[in-house]
């Protein structure tokens, strides 16, 4: 399995801190940067990395995205089909393997302002080592949310569809009044 790591400056050093213990867990891990600090940098720029990553694979991957709260960096991977970004911010941890094992979450976003590097770690373990109860409700639910990110999906293709229509239909029409 491989683990896909992305995060903006407010992220940065917990990311740091985060990705050789991912990795001392057995797992192969990818960074999708930031790779250096910088204040002004955007959240989407690397959580977009992470995140067509595991859309592009999502039975063989996960990602974790961090963030100040992680509210910004969830609402940009959940953009991506094939991704179910769960939150965490502190709270009850039972809220992390709930969210692998009924809605088979592939992407756990961090807000690393509202935690210690300590809990973050204890967080991606409990996450990293749960998994999907197959239970066939859940499965139902599952999916009806992929039902539901094809139904938009389609909806997107045919609106581009006739959108470059439309723009072709206008540029002939152009053409021929010359």
């Amino acid at each position: 399995m491989k683990i896909y790591v992305a995060a903006d400056h407010a992220g940065f050093v917990l990311k740091e801190a985060l990705i050789p213990y991912i990795s001392s867990l057995g797992f192969e891990v990818q960074d999708c940067g930031a790779h250096i600090f910088d204040p002004l940098d955007d959240y989407p720029d690397y959580i977009k990395r992470a995140a067509a990553a595991v859309s592009d694979n999502p039975q063989q991957s996960l990602g974790i995205v961090i963030g100040g709260s992680g509210q910004g960096e969830a609402i940009v991977a959940n953009k991506y089909p094939h991704v179910r970004a769960a939150l965490y911010y502190g709270g009850n941890k039972k809220i992390v393997s709930l969210s692998r094992e009924h809605n088979d979450a592939n992407i756990l976003s961090l807000g690393a302002r509202f935690m210690t590097t300590r809990t973050a770690k204890q967080i991606v373990r409990v996450w990293l080592s749960s998994h999907h109860t197959l239970h066939a409700r859940h499965k139902e639910r599952i999916s009806k949310i992929a039902e539901i990110e094809g139904d938009i999906l389609q909806a997107g293709i045919a609106e581009q569809i006739t959108g470059f229509a439309e723009t072709a239909f206008g540029k002939i029409k152009g053409i021929w009044k010359k």
